[in-house]
């Protein structure tokens, strides 16, 4: 297996962010990309994401498909290590990932790959009864806002309002109408953890836009994408008698 990006930077920003929730990951390799689904040791969020072959410069497999089973803390201190304009190699040799950073010179590091004793999970493919597409950057300011006063916060959405409150012995409140934001939606209430969504919500930094699906106290599923590059996350609600 060899691949190589020409710009590494979304690669790095999704390990970045994923390495938030899960250290120990498995990555799968195939004919369409790179791939991986993990859940937190929590058992309260699932990540998924997708990089299309064709975003590679470089993509050669020995195989249908390869599973690497890495640390992401050691990858993400590599993938640092890429400065703007390096591109990035990355080499399976037995139990060893090589990695090699190609700026002025060529920089190469080797990881031990590990192993993952996991469950693969797919992607859970729900009907929602409201789903928002909304600015990311906005977005993430209403969470940063709710963190200040609580814990967790509540997502209202109606057929053309969509409202996120956080209450303690404090709160704060947004609400956007269907000028504001895409809005698809019946009437649904949901109560999430803020810890998970500030996790979350660094997918902003790989897309402009997020979509966010939910329905009555039911998981929700948060989605960036960037181009065919996917970046989503799924979580429990929080269910609780309100603050």
């Amino acid at each position: 297996m060899k691949l190589t990006l020409s710009s590494p930077k979304i690669f790095s920003d999704i390990v970045t962010i994923i390495s938030e929730l899960v250290t120990e990951v498995r990555l799968k390799v195939h004919k369409e990309g790179m791939s991986l689904t993990a859940i937190d040791p929590a058992n309260v969020a699932m990540v998924y994401f997708k990089i299309p072959a064709s975003l590679f410069e470089e993509f050669e497999l020995d195989r249908e498909e390869e599973e690497i089973g890495v640390n992401l803390n050691n990858l993400k201190a590599v993938l640092r290590r890429c400065k703007p304009g390096a591109s990035l190699s990355i080499e399976r040799q037995d139990n060893i990932l090589k990695l090699g950073i190609k700026d002025r010179v060529k920089r190469d590091f080797s990881l031990a790959l590990i192993e993952i004793d996991a469950d693969d999970k797919p992607l859970p493919e729900w009907e929602f009864n409201s789903v928002v597409k909304i600015n990311s950057d906005t977005f993430t300011e209403v969470i940063e806002d709710c963190a200040v006063v609580s814990d967790a916060c509540t997502f209202i959405a109606e057929p053309e309002k969509f409202i996120v409150e956080a209450h303690g012995l404090n709160s704060a409140r947004a609400e956007f109408s269907s000028d504001e934001a895409e809005i698809h939606s019946g009437n649904s209430t949901a109560r999430f953890s803020l810890e998970y969504l500030i996790k979350f919500i660094k997918g902003a930094k790989i897309s402009m836009n997020s979509t966010l699906s939910f329905s009555d106290n039911h998981p929700m599923r948060l989605d960036f994408h960037t181009g065919d590059v996917v970046l989503s996350f799924v979580l429990a609600p929080r269910v609780e008698q309100e603050d």
